[in-house]
């Protein structure tokens, strides 16, 4: 096994989770924040808009089962990369459109993807950052979808290329 990580923003972290988890040669997934200011953030903080962290999730997998062009791509699958700092009804910089890359391979995949998007004609908002600290998220909202047997809100897949 080649275990590799990831990690995406994409709105709502629990739907960006539910969708990471269900993708085979995914080993786990935790959400958290990312791109902020302030040491192990609280939810509350985060979502008083004042830390500038994302609500994200931390990716592991196993690279000899499924690429990170794969993760990418179904990163940008499973939201709206058009929108800028919300995601549906989720609306604050903490739900912005964000890949947050580990090394330069992962940069030049997500910056060729979103060329191809925007080769399509979306207008993409998705940003591409290297990756500071990420902080674990509350355990409450670790495997949310898994644990209360819903389904995403603010995310749903759609094939875009």
């Amino acid at each position: 096994m080649k275990q590799e990580r990831a990690i995406f923003a994409s709105g709502c972290f629990w739907g960006t989770e539910f969708y990471f988890m269900q993708q085979p040669g995914v080993l786990r997934t935790t959400v958290g924040y990312i791109g902020g200011t302030v040491p192990r953030p609280s939810y509350r903080e985060v979502c008083g808009g004042r830390t500038g962290h994302a609500e994200a999730t931390e990716v592991i997998y196993d690279a000899e089962k499924v690429s990170y062009e794969t993760l990418a791509r179904l990163f940008f699958e499973t939201h709206d990369p058009t929108q800028v700092n919300r995601q549906g009804p989720d609306i604050g910089t903490q739900y912005r459109s964000e890949i947050f890359y580990l090394d330069e391979s992962q940069k030049e995949i997500a910056e060729r993807l979103i060329g191809v998007l925007v080769d399509k004609g979306l207008d993409m908002a998705t940003k591409v950052t290297a990756a500071g600290t990420f902080w674990d998220a509350e355990d409450y909202h670790q495997d949310y979808y898994a644990k209360s047997g819903g389904t995403p809100y603010c995310h749903m897949y759609r094939p875009l290329f």
